[in-house]
């Protein structure tokens, strides 16, 4: 199996079973949403389609956030796990809007398989991709910009290929490397009242959910259920 790499922009060109990567934060928060009980998460692009969505799926939970964390107005939720955790989402079906990962999602068009993919997630993610048995895996890096080093999503891209190449890595060293990341230190940043420290905690941790979040087609929008 051929492993690639690959950042945001190269999503709508990818073919084969591509991994979209967001540790910080939005699929580490779309698993603590399955976790808390979630029916189905579908990504979006913007706000714009966000609210057409809701039109067609009334009593659908808003989700996310502008770049660099700002949440939505209007939005039922930001994307933060640690405000989640407060929320009752049992069998609700959510609409996520992130900059990075949900964005990366709706761009895959061309791929034969997709998966959305955190640490929270990374072990379960990888154990899917070999039941396919894909020629080819691209791992999709969405935390780069201009001002981070999007190294939160790269530690989990060299996790998922250590996994994927059969290896048994520690979590630890990628762990440190997503609070290490540009992005994971300005949630320790007290000036970064939109990204608070607790989110990190619940990101920064490996393997917590048992299952991985592939995505399909219907009606034309991407949607993301959970599969053990």
């Amino acid at each position: 199996m051929e492993i690639l790499h690959a950042d945001l922009g190269s999503c709508s060109r990818l073919t084969g079973a591509v991994v979209v990567i967001d540790v910080l934060r939005s699929f580490s928060t779309a698993a603590y949403a399955f976790a808390g009980g979630a029916r189905a998460i579908y990504p979006v692009e913007n706000e714009t389609a966000a609210w057409q969505l809701l039109a067609h799926l009334p009593g659908a939970l808003t989700m996310g956030a502008l770049g660099g964390g700002v949440p939505i107005h209007g939005f039922d939720l930001t994307n933060s796990p640690a405000k989640l955790a407060g929320r009752d989402v049992r069998g609700r079906d959510i609409i996520h809007c992130t900059a990075g990962g949900a964005r990366g999602l709706v761009s895959c068009r061309q791929a034969d398989a997709v998966f959305a993919a955190s640490m929270m997630c990374a072990r379960a993610t990888a154990r899917q991709v070999l039941r396919l048995a894909p020629a080819r895996v691209t791992l999709v890096i969405t935390g780069t910009w201009v001002d981070r080093d999007g190294d939160e999503d790269r530690a989990c891209a060299d996790y998922l290929e250590a996994l994927l190449r059969g290896e048994t890595p520690d979590a630890a060293p990628y762990v440190e490397r997503v609070r290490a990341s540009d992005f994971g230190r300005r949630f320790t940043d007290p000036d970064s009242y939109e990204l608070p420290a607790a989110d990190l905690d619940y990101c920064a941790v490996a393997d917590r959910v048992d299952f991985a979040m592939p995505v399909r087609l219907s009606d034309g929008n991407p949607v993301i259920e959970p599969v053990t």
